[in-house]
């Protein structure tokens, strides 16, 4: 089962913070979640790197666990997901979007 892990940083990473996160819970990740090829969608708030009072380089990680990876592209075309798209881009600056496999 692939899983999408998005790495990014908020394009206002100060004032925005409170906005976009609200709308993650109440908007992005209630949609995504009732897509059919995705079984689960986790969004965390990176902190520091471990060890250290460093920040960490990404704002934020999504992790994506997607059952068809083909099902997504076609969840992802409809006009629903086209707006929760354009708005998350609104929020994102440059998100990596990695496609990863778990083998342990």
């Amino acid at each position: 089962m692939p899983t999408l892990i998005v790495l990014f940083n908020l394009k206002d990473k100060d004032s925005a913070v409170q906005q976009y996160e609200e709308w993650a819970k109440t908007v992005d990740v209630p949609t995504v979640k009732r897509l059919g090829s995705v079984d689960d969608f986790r969004l965390f708030r990176c902190g520091h790197l471990l060890g250290t009072q460093t920040p960490a380089p990404y704002q934020y990680c999504e992790v994506i666990e997607v059952n068809n990876l083909e099902g997504l592209f076609a969840d992802i075309a409809t006009d629903t997901m086209k707006q929760v798209a354009a708005q998350f881009q609104a929020f994102a600056d440059n998100p990596l979007f990695i496609v990863a496999e778990q083998i342990a």
